[in-house]
């Protein structure tokens, strides 16, 4: 071999090299993304100092993963946990093989909570599990395990630490722990090295799963800044949108485009309709609590579970399902019994949830639906859970050609009678009812779904002040919409919609789907109002601001508080409930001005947990009232150009504590309120 020829070879090499150390450090969202999104299913871990009391505290029991903070326990108090912490029953393989056998493809445990105890071995405190009696570290046996059975590795860590002494704000009751030489520019160099240990000691790790984000201390450019320097070090690694500062409270569906990371995180929630086009994660307790509580019985039952994960893989998004175990490492006996249920469902109907996409149909009276494309077809997996009584599944306006049915968990795929009429199929189901938690059918069909839908009538709110910009739309192939605005049912005769159009009255508008001139669907209709809007009110000297009013008590609604005493009231920036000192039994009251823009239609929208109401001008615009973990409601106002009362009406009761209001134009995008300038 001459000269030239082993300089081209040696070039090459280099070259190969060159290509293929940038392939691993440079990865788009769809490749990180791409296990995440097959996998649908993981469970969450809360484990740390919290688990040895279980929840006891005094004369209460109802405390768990926030229990430092919720019972006001000194740092120096809490620290004595550490001397309890002895979990000589923890076994890392079998509490990934439960997660394996439930059919769960990632973990993601607790390395550290908001209390600031690490449950790995970090040279960076002593506050770890090192100083333990245990004294191993968990995260290791984690690793390992996880790499045995196959499963994918996450860590949550918490950016609020409530034991670190650089970190701010101090908690409100901590009045004898100042705060004067902390300094958090020093508590971001500590996590970052901590985050290092986690993303280069157990080898690769999936996910890094952030919380406690919530604080003022951090925001936005702080989050883009933490995230830079992990993808730095692990360019693979997942990381959840809590990393940034754009969160809107525990409902958060990760829409927001401004939102930092790769997922949005929706807490004991599963969004009504999904949220199409955006990747997503409900997590969600088995009971009330995330860390061990003794004493929560409160246990979801193993179908509500079963039907809540394909609920949520119907919707696109994927499900993880925590386990708080107890002190001494072990899981409660009630979630391996969920786990195993949960497992032999899966071992039979997995198939329906791995690598599925979100229901193509709109909504079935008797279950839902996931799918997927096997090279040129598609599989539908009809999931019953309330079983016809004449066993005959009907799948309206679906126009491909079926192949075959069978039940999934039928291991001979016995094939289905099918009958095909027009634009429907039917399906003969079996008499007797194979599974009453969740039946999956298989329609396997040529092509992809090929499914006439219904027209979409917008804007979404209903009212207008002097006229009205109307759109018709259809995600249906093939499809020609007509409509009316006379009150007449639409037909080939009425008039077809081709672009947007306005009006200028009360009306109705009718729309139907028309496919090789006939009629496909049930006639959706609306009516848009004309309205007189809310006349601006006149004020004088106003100032910046929010007047609040703090109420104390116990109510299951939102009690009439004009006619209690207040027992604080003042003037702030903000709407927010950081000035009551209690966890439960409080409500508000906010008053203050905001200038519209421009007379039109302005959307109001609530998220609270509990209740809440909002009013503008002393009309309830939002009636988000009631008993309820994090909600949202939303209305409609037509308002005149200039000052307009907003009034916002809240309670907790227990359990957390969440309020969000938030203020749209027409053309925009919902903001928070507190963005805008705010007046009294």
């Amino acid at each position: 071999m001459n000269n030239r020829n082993l300089l081209i070879i040696k070039t090459f090499m280099v070259l190969l090299i060159f290509l293929s150390g940038c392939s691993k450090n440079h990865f788009s969202k769809d490749e990180r993304m791409q296990w995440w999104r097959q996998a649908r299913f993981g469970m969450f871990v809360h484990w740390g100092l919290y688990s040895i009391p279980a929840g006891e505290w005094g004369d209460k029991n109802g405390y768990a993963e926030w229990k430092r903070h919720s019972a006001q326990i000194p740092v120096e108090v809490y620290d004595e946990f550490r001397e309890k912490f002895n979990p000589v029953k923890f076994n890392a393989d079998e509490w990934v093989k439960a997660a394996k056998d439930a059919g769960m493809k990632y973990i993601v445990i607790t390395t550290k909570h908001h209390d600031g105890f690490c449950l790995f071995d970090s040279k960076y405190t002593d506050f770890d599990v090192m100083s333990t009696p245990y004294r191993k570290d968990i995260m290791k046996d984690i690793a390992a395990a996880c790499r045995k059975y196959g499963i994918r590795l996450g860590w949550y860590y918490s950016i609020m630490d409530w034991h670190h002494p650089d970190y701010l704000p101090r908690r409100g009751w901590e009045k004898n722990r100042s705060s004067d030489n902390a300094d958090f520019n020093r508590y971001i160099k500590y996590m970052k090295n901590q985050l290092s240990e986690l993303l280069t000691n157990y080898g690769q790790v999936d996910i890094l799963w952030f919380d406690g984000e919530w604080e003022e201390t951090w925001n936005r450019k702080r989050g883009e800044d933490l995230l830079k320097f992990v993808r730095k070090i692990s360019p693979e690694t997942i990381v959840n949108n809590r990393v940034g500062a754009g969160r809107t409270g525990m409902e958060d569906t990760g829409t927001d485009e401004n939102l930092t990371g790769d997922f949005g995180t929706p807490e004991q929630h599963i969004p009504a309709t999904g949220i199409p086009g955006a990747d997503w994660e409900t997590c969600m307790t088995m009971n009330d609590n995330w860390g061990y509580n003794k004493s929560d019985k409160n246990w979801k039952t193993t179908k509500d579970l079963i039907r809540k994960l394909v609920d949520i893989s119907s919707k696109g998004g994927n499900f993880l399902l925590n386990v708080g175990p107890k002190s001494d490492g072990t899981f409660p006996e009630e979630a391996v019994e969920r786990l195993k249920g949960i497992g032999r469902w899966m071992s039979l109907n997995s198939k329906s949830i791995y690598g599925t996409m979100a229901n193509p149909f709109n909504k079935f009276v008797w279950g839902t639906c996931t799918w997927k494309k096997e090279g040129e077809n598609s599989k539908l997996y009809f999931h019953i859970f309330n079983w016809p009584e004449d066993n005959r599944l009907f799948i309206n306006r679906i126009f491909n050609e079926p192949v075959r049915a069978y039940v999934l968990s039928d291991k001979t795929h016995e094939n289905l009678n099918i009958v095909r009429n027009h634009g429907s199929i039917m399906i003969e189901l079996p008499k007797k009812l194979p599974d009453v938690i969740d039946t999956v059918i298989v329609l396997e069909l040529k092509g992809d779904p090929d499914i006439v839908y219904a027209p979409e009538i917008k804007p979404g709110y209903s009212i207008f002040v002097d006229s009205l910009k109307v759109s018709l739309s259809t995600k249906s192939n093939n499809c020609r919409i007509f409509y009316t605005i006379n009150g007449e049912n639409p037909g080939l005769n009425s008039l077809e919609y081709k672009e947007p159009f306005f009006i200028n009255k009360t009306c109705v508008i009718r729309a139907r789907s028309f496919r090789n001139n006939k009629s496909q669907g049930v006639v959706v209709k609306k009516r848009f109002s004309k309205v007189e809007p809310l006349k601006a009110v006149d004020v004088k000297n106003v100032k910046r601001g929010v007047k609040y009013f703090l109420y104390k008590g116990k109510w299951d609604r939102i009690p009439d508080f004009s006619g209690l005493t207040a027992q604080d009231r003042g003037v702030i920036d903000k709407i927010t409930l950081k000035k009551s000192k209690d966890k439960d039994n409080f409500g508000y009251v906010f008053e203050c001005f905001v200038k519209i823009p421009q007379t039109g239609v302005y959307g109001m929208s609530v998220v609270s947990d509990d209740g809440s109401r909002l009013y503008v001008d002393n009309e309830l615009v939002v009636d988000n009232d009631g008993l309820h973990g994090p909600e949202k409601k939303r209305g409609w106002v037509a308002l005149e150009k200039g000052y307009h009362k907003i009034k916002t009406e809240y309670f907790e009761r227990t359990g957390g504590a969440e309020l969000f209001v938030y203020f749209k134009s027409p053309d925009n995008k919902p903001v928070d309120i507190n963005s805008l300038k705010l007046f009294y």
